[in-house]
């Protein structure tokens, strides 16, 4: 979790800002610290919008990139000073990266009762509609008599202080969560893929049943599909169809590919169903994907789909370990796109790749520390992808 922490005053020496750095290194573990100044940052005013210099920027964009803000103030006549009140005129003008932060208020003072006044007026500051900032509630850090409070070495002496500050940064990192959750902007569901692949693309065979067990030679008639050592020009070589099918029976994994109408196209036909890491036979090429699968896994199947289709990710991979331990098996579906960058279906590819791990372990003469979590790893796995959700016998 990362915070920001704006140092309220523009003074060479600061107690706020030796609070804030005390802060930055005693409770590193809860979260990484970035303390920005307002010393550079000119005197507000909106004849002379310096919106887009480099200061105003600069701490514009800390906020922005931030998980929660900690402001520490002093008070100078009951009131925040000058110099912090006019950055939040900035901060509120043109720009507003204050909306919806998580913001916590610390203060060190002279005086016995701390910051008190001074950070219930900064309260009510970043409470206004061109601010909105959402304030942590109660949980006040009030350091006062601040001049005795740090040693030589700019650590608070007082035990209890440190444990106090603690325990309300630590609500404050719960707090952060929560609004951060809160304030997140509601994805809109992405489209309904049409697993039955009824609209028709610019390369789907036309009047020919897709579910017919003979697709592949009916659809091969119909467009007259070249064979054998008929030559075909790829666009870095040329290959005869035989050599085509000969490269890719000699990939070591099992190759799938789906269009963008979600029609099961193609798989790499090596091995009979039963010996293969996800159950394929030849009567299921040419079918709609929803022919493909268990209706219990569309679900997962339709997630990936829209995952690859929206660019939301490149490629999803699921482990599987029902496979047994003696093999590493990975489910990887790939988007493919062309030269503009279109969505033009699914490269699914799985491999067990434990005898590469294992020839690499001999070759190095590495060895793999603790156990490998045979039941975790797919970034579905979350979202229920099924082991099978590649074009496996529907079952």
């Amino acid at each position: 979790m990362k915070f920001v922490g704006i140092v309220g005053s523009n003074a060479e020496k600061s107690y706020n800002r030796k609070l804030l750095h005390f802060i930055k290194t005693k409770y590193q573990d809860l979260f990484e610290l970035e303390i920005v100044e307002i010393k550079d940052i000119p005197m507000f005013n909106q004849s002379n919008d310096q919106t887009h210099s480099e200061p105003i920027q600069k701490i514009n964009k800390a906020i922005l990139d931030a998980d929660g803000v900690i402001i520490a103030t002093p008070e100078h006549n009951h009131t925040i000073p000058s110099g912090l009140k006019s950055v939040l005129e900035w901060l509120s003008f043109n720009i507003h990266p204050f909306d919806g932060k998580p913001v916590m208020i610390v203060g060190a003072s002279y005086f016995n009762q701390g910051s008190s006044r001074a950070q219930l007026h900064l309260r009510q500051i970043l409470d206004a509609p061109g601010v909105n900032a959402i304030v942590m509630p109660g949980n006040e850090f009030l350091l006062g008599k601040v001049k005795e409070a740090f040693d030589s070495n700019d650590q608070l002496k007082d035990a209890n202080t440190v444990k106090f500050l603690g325990s309300v940064l630590e609500k404050f990192t719960k707090f952060v969560s929560l609004v951060n959750r809160l304030e997140a902007p509601k994805e809109e569901p992405l489209p309904k893929e049409d697993l039955h692949a009824t609209n028709a693309i610019d390369t789907t065979i036309a009047d020919v049943d897709m579910a017919a067990e003979d697709w592949v030679e009916q659809a091969a008639k119909k467009v007259n599909a070249v064979e054998g050592n008929t030559y075909v020009k790829l666009n870095r070589g040329i290959l005869t169809v035989d050599q085509i099918n000969t490269f890719l029976a000699s990939m070591p994994m099992e190759l799938t590919f789906a269009d963008e109408n979600n029609q099961f196209l193609y798989y790499n036909y090596t091995k009979e169903a039963a010996d293969m890491l996800a159950d394929r036979v030849p009567g299921q090429v040419g079918n709609p994907l929803v022919l493909c699968h268990p209706e219990r896994s569309l679900g997962s199947v339709e997630w990936v789909i829209q995952q690859l289709r929206s660019g939301k990710q490149d490629a999803v991979r699921v482990n599987v370990p029902t496979h047994g331990p003696d093999k590493f098996v990975v489910h990887n579906y790939q988007a493919m796109r062309d030269e503009e960058g279109n969505y033009k279906g699914i490269n699914e590819y799985i491999l067990d790749f434990k005898p590469i791990v294992d020839w690499y372990l001999k070759q190095t003469g590495l060895k793999l520390e603790g156990e490998i979590d045979a039941g975790s790893g797919a970034s579905a796995k979350d979202h229920g992808v099924d082991a099978g959700s590649g074009a496996t016998a529907k079952g």
